[in-house]
């Protein structure tokens, strides 16, 4: 698997595959096919498909551990890269079709509505992840700052999920939040979990030597 995952082909490939869901968009727009309201069938879809890349890339290195497919790692800059672009989509869409661009109403109503507020909050926090996803910022972070600089995707992650919570409260529908927030949940468990078993490894190591002394 790790050889085929290194094949030149498959990053284009997923390229492709990652760009499904905006040309669906598109046709949808052409076509008329957005439903009765086109705006917040964008707004709502782009910000659908953030949540869902963001779980996507949290879930690349559980995947890669559990299975020893160590080539996924070469795919999580790009995945992360389409998170950002869903959110910057996101809030195109509600900036234009919504607000008509209309800065000054933009930061009133980001201002009123805390859950605009909390999703605004996790695209701020994202755009530096963007920014930085290339080789040139990582030597010019250092590698130490640059993963400090990165795991600011679990703060973005519990934005989202608060985002979309309070988003479905107004028609009291969290069917979908609940499942988000199992995945969500699951993955940073596993995070917590992993960094404690290898905290407790060498102490474990340790005392099993002592105990043959």
């Amino acid at each position: 698997m790790n050889k085929l995952l290194m094949h030149p082909a498959v990053k284009p490939v997923l390229f492709v595959l990652c760009l499904l869901p905006f040309a669906w968009m598109v046709y949808g727009a052409f076509t008329d096919g957005l439903g009765a309201n086109p705006a917040e069938y964008l707004i709502r879809k782009n910000g659908d498909w953030t949540l869902r890349f963001i779980c996507i890339v949290l879930a690349v290195t559980p995947l890669r551990v559990a299975t020893q497919w160590n080539a996924l790692a070469r795919f999580r800059r790009m995945l992360g890269l389409f998170a950002y672009f869903y959110v910057v989509l996101h809030l195109l869409s509600y900036s234009w079709f919504d607000m008509g661009f209309e800065i000054g109403d933009i930061a009133k109503d980001i201002a009123k509505r805390p859950f605009i507020l909390v999703g605004f909050a996790g695209f701020v926090l994202l755009t530096p992840l963007a920014a930085t996803s290339f080789n040139r910022a990582i030597k010019a972070l250092g590698a130490r700052r640059w993963q400090l600089l990165h795991k600011l995707v679990y703060v973005i992650s519990g934005l989202g999920l608060l985002h979309f919570f309070w988003m479905r409260a107004g028609k009291n529908n969290f069917n979908e939040v609940f499942v988000y927030a199992a995945i969500i949940g699951v993955l940073l468990a596993w995070r917590v979990w992993n960094l404690a078993s290898r905290k407790l490894k060498p102490a474990l190591v340790v005392g099993a030597r002592l105990s043959n002394r």
